[in-house]
């Protein structure tokens, strides 16, 4: 039953991913992509349900199929892929390089159509670039931009300031001024439309959100509050029979809901109010309540939580990467400040049971903390002499909530395309170093998930993600030493979460 439900899960957010991420770039039917990326989930678990859990995938096949599904995904984008832009022959490198940067523009100015400047326009333009600060050399019309190439001979931050109050002054909120790298690592400006106004036609500005968004960001708070709730009542020990025949049982799982709720709250309200910062438009954070017939709680499975977390919607530009990289972090920074805290108080009050086949990183009746070396120093410290190497732990209500905020953070850490790991890598490195990272991210998961077959959704999920961060409006200036620093902490909590505790601490802590 947990291993169906488990596919169900997988497929549902690895259609909605591909559907997101490649349906609007190729032809090929999303149902097909489906398939191809699900086999290899597919093949092992119909392998699990005939040959039984004891049974290992060969490992031959494991590594074709992840070679192989891959390969055929990119080579079926490929076969259908929508060409909006002219023949290759008729390109030239600079135009190559155009069409890869009009790619790159935020999504919220891709939609509108370029109205073309008049001659005088142009003559205008020209003079937003003075010559000492952005030598301008060419200006290219694109379907979607305006691209001005030139040299640059001040530094990045004070260019773009300088010509981004030039052309506002000169053309009002009509552009999105860009600052981006060419693929030969020449900066390069770029003018997208601005579907934006300052207010709407009712002359409400637009960055209050409407009051319709606030009512339903609260109404999918109670409702997630319900339900994990609910499932918190399943954690500590109740049978759903208990539950409707006597209702203030719900109290029970207080605990684990309100915990939960905590973390993820409060990992969103961490990227909002860095957004406020930074004077970008964004939504209230809107919970994915999980539902469930009440009558079949008893056959809900462990990683079951009662909710798919939280998002908010960003509906404004990053304007340069120092803003998102303080954006990315902000969340997993906020989130780990009260996770921590709730995970220590709740491994206090867990009890330790003898280890056994049924230990693992999804058993909350019986957790080995040793896959993961924070979790590993945590429990100790935690639980004392009680744990040893021959114990696993049964995780108090309030445990769960943070253990599943430490997962949490795990995996938005991961430096992989839109994740709050590949904002801060992105803003660190840059776009396409970014980019190169989230491969290879991706590929080590794959590898890491053969080792840890529970990790395997992990690598699944990442596998379906685009690599490529989008751009900062000025994506060239570079960080501060200060945040360079923090961005390596933050790397460095990551790796201490997903990789195991090495044998020399396990022994030195007696585990």
């Amino acid at each position: 039953m947990e291993l169906w439900l488990l596919l169900i899960l997988l497929g549902l957010i690895t259609y909605f991913i591909i559907n997101r991420s490649v349906a609007r770039i190729t032809r090929t039917p999303v149902w097909l992509l489906w398939l191809v990326m699900m086999t290899p989930a597919l093949v092992l678990g119909g392998w699990t349900l005939a040959k039984g859990e004891d049974v290992p995938l060969p490992t031959e096949l494991m590594l074709a199929l992840f070679v192989a599904c891959p390969l055929l995904y990119w080579l079926l984008i490929q076969w259908g892929r929508r060409d909006a832009n002219p023949p290759a022959s008729q390109k030239t490198q600079t135009e190559n390089q155009a069409s890869v940067a009009s790619r790159q523009v935020p999504a919220i100015a891709k939609e509108p159509t370029l109205r073309p400047i008049t001659k005088q326009e142009e003559t205008d333009l020209r003079n937003c670039f003075p010559w000492g600060v952005y030598y301008l050399q060419n200006v290219e019309y694109r379907p979607q931009a305006v691209l001005c190439r030139g040299k640059l001979r001040t530094n990045p931050e004070a260019a773009y300031q300088t010509v981004r109050d030039n052309v506002e002054a000169e053309f009002g909120d009509r552009f999105f001024l860009l600052f981006q790298e060419s693929l030969s690592g020449k900066p390069f400006f770029a003018l997208v439309p601005n579907p934006q106004t300052k207010t709407r036609e009712d002359g409400i500005p637009k960055e209050r959100q409407p009051v319709e968004g606030k009512a339903l960001a609260l109404g999918l708070m109670l409702i997630t509050l319900f339900t994990t709730t609910v499932i918190g009542v399943r954690i500590a020990g109740f049978s759903a029979e208990q539950l409707t025949s006597d209702p203030a049982t719900l109290l029970q799982g207080l605990p684990y809901a309100l915990a939960l709720m905590a973390i993820l709250s409060i990992h969103e309200m961490g990227h909002y109010l860095a957004a406020m910062f930074y004077k970008m438009q964004t939504t209230l954070p809107y919970f994915i309540p999980s539902p469930f017939f009440l009558g079949a709680l008893d056959l809900i499975p462990v990683f079951f939580l009662g909710t798919f977390g939280a998002f908010i919607q960003m509906r404004s530009p990053v304007p340069n990467r120092k803003a998102l990289f303080d954006v990315g972090i902000a969340g997993p920074l906020a989130g780990l400040i009260v996770t921590i805290p709730l995970l220590i108080w709740g491994l206090a009050h867990s009890s330790v049971v003898p280890l056994s086949d049924a230990s693992g990183l999804l058993n909350y009746e019986s957790l080995d903390p040793r896959f993961s070396l924070l979790l590993t120093v945590l429990s100790k410290g935690a639980l004392g002499s009680q744990l040893t190497s021959a114990m696993a732990i049964k995780l108090h209500p309030v445990a769960v909530a943070g253990y599943i905020g430490l997962v949490v953070t795990a995996f938005n850490l991961m430096p992989v395309g839109q994740l709050d790991g590949g904002h801060v890598v992105h803003a660190m490195l840059g776009q396409r170093i970014g980019a190169i990272i989230g491969q290879i991210t991706r590929l080590l998961m794959l590898v890491l998930a053969l080792l840890e077959p529970d990790l395997l959704l992990w690598a699944i999920i990442l596998l379906f993600m685009p690599v490529a961060d989008e751009p900062a409006l000025n994506d060239v200036s570079e960080l501060d030493n200060w945040r360079d620093l923090c961005g390596f902490l933050a790397m460095v909590v990551l790796v201490s979460i997903i990789l195991p505790a090495p044998v020399t601490i396990t022994r030195l802590l007696n585990l």
